[in-house]
């Protein structure tokens, strides 16, 4: 799993040069955050984590299937991100951010472009 990209995704960058392209100035991976958000626009004050579908288990998403080898390894790996992820959230919650989590399969079927200026729109007004 260590050859697993964490960083500079393919749904990362898609969505880092659709916000670069609307105007909007942002940081990447910021250390001093809990859970080194994916990008930081923090003129607004707003996170954006992009989930992959599988690692983060999106509920209801058919890329978010559990292996049918070492079920029950896969099972609790699955259990301690989704944990996290929600500690994460409310830790940033907490010192006045706003998250937002864009999923795989948003980007890669493009409805995340609308999706992306609607949440936004939403969370910083």
């Amino acid at each position: 799993m260590a050859a697993i990209k964490s960083k500079d995704t393919k749904p990362e960058m898609q969505v880092r040069r659709f916000l670069h392209g609307l105007g909007f100035r942002y940081s990447l991976h910021r250390k001093d955050l809990p859970g080194k958000p994916d990008i930081v626009l923090p003129k607004y004050k707003t996170l954006i984590f992009i989930h992959g579908c599988f690692w983060h288990h999106h509920p209801g998403c058919k890329y978010a299937y559990t292996p049918k080898s070492r079920t029950d390894y896969w099972l609790e790996k699955f259990q301690k991100n989704t944990a996290r992820d929600q500690i994460v959230t409310n830790q940033l919650g907490k010192l006045g951010w706003r998250v937002i989590i864009i999923w795989e399969c948003e980007v890669n079927n493009g409805r995340y472009k609308d999706w992306i200026i609607e949440k936004i729109v939403k969370k910083i007004s």
